[in-house]
């Protein structure tokens, strides 16, 4: 089970933060996941593209971060955008009624050129 883990990583760009996420988001490290997007929008970054092309499971806790996050940056004059989701992603934000909620893209430079 190598994708048990999840990797996050954050691409500082002028106006957006690229954050590259891989692996599972599930219960287990969810309020990880969580906990660095905030990190980001209280540091005052409130543009972000969440590229989640190597997301291979989503749980509901993962969903429940993601409009936590989509709400603090429209709280800070900002957006948050899905660059790439996989499919078994954007088949759980369908299945949850929240794919109406996120703006997504094919790649990351239409999501970063989107802002």
């Amino acid at each position: 089970m190598s994708d048990v883990t999840m990797n996050f990583s954050v691409e500082s760009m002028k106006r957006v933060e690229l954050i590259t996420v891989t692996g599972r988001i599930d219960s287990s490290n969810a309020a990880e996941f969580e906990g660095g997007l905030k990190e980001l929008t209280s540091n005052g970054r409130a543009n972000l593209v969440l590229n989640l092309s190597g997301v291979t499971y989503m749980s509901s806790a993962g969903l429940r971060a993601l409009v936590s996050t989509l709400k603090e940056c429209k709280k800070r004059s900002g957006d948050m955008r899905l660059a790439a989701p996989s499919e078994r992603v954007a088949e759980v934000l369908t299945l949850a009624g929240l794919d109406s909620l996120f703006q997504m893209y094919d790649d990351d430079t239409t999501a970063v050129g989107s802002f």
